[in-house]
C-alpha cells in the first residue's frame, strides 16, 4: 500500500472499513496475506482447499496457471513413458506440484513380501 499509512485510521483521516478494504484487496502472494494464511488451522485449510479458491492462495493466478501446465505436462511425460516401454519399467506416477497452504499427500504403505504372505495364509483359512 504505497502512499498509505495504517496510522491514518487512529489519527481519524482513514476509516477503518476503508482498511479492511485495502487489505482484502491485497494480491494472494503479498506478505500481509500470507501471514494470514499461516494462521490458519489445519480444518481450515482442508476447508479452503475443498472450496478450490486458488486466488486465497500464496502464489498468483499466473502462478497457479503455470503449476497447472507443469502439472499436465508430467502426465503428459508419463504416459508417453508408459506407453513406449515394458510395464515392469514404468515409474511412478507424477506427484502435483504441491501449491501453498496444502499439505502434502501421506504416503501410502505398501506390503512387503512376509506380510503379504501372512495375509494370503488369513485369507486362506491358514493360522495367523
Amino acid at each position: 500500500m504505497l502512499g498509505i499509512d495504517v496510522l491514518d485510521v487512529h489519527r481519524g483521516l482513514m476509516s477503518w472499513r476503508r482498511l479492511r478494504v485495502l487489505v482484502e484487496h491485497l494480491p494472494p502472494e503479498s506478505h500481509t496475506m500470507t501471514a494470514l494464511r499461516n494462521q490458519l488451522s489445519d480444518e481450515e485449510l482442508a476447508e479452503q482447499a475443498d472450496k478450490g479458491e486458488p486466488e486465497k492462495g500464496r502464489w498468483s493466478q499466473q502462478d497457479q496457471l503455470l503449476a497447472a501446465v507443469v502439472d499436465a505436462l508430467r502426465r503428459v511425460e508419463y504416459v508417453l513413458i508408459c506407453a513406449n516401454s515394458e510395464k515392469r519399467n514404468h515409474p511412478k506416477p507424477p506427484e502435483p506440484m504441491r501449491r501453498p497452504g496444502a499439505k502434502a499427500r501421506p504416503v501410502k504403505q505398501s506390503l512387503s513380501d512376509a506380510q503379504a504372505e501372512r495375509l494370503f495364509r488369513i485369507i486362506n483359512g491358514g493360522a495367523a
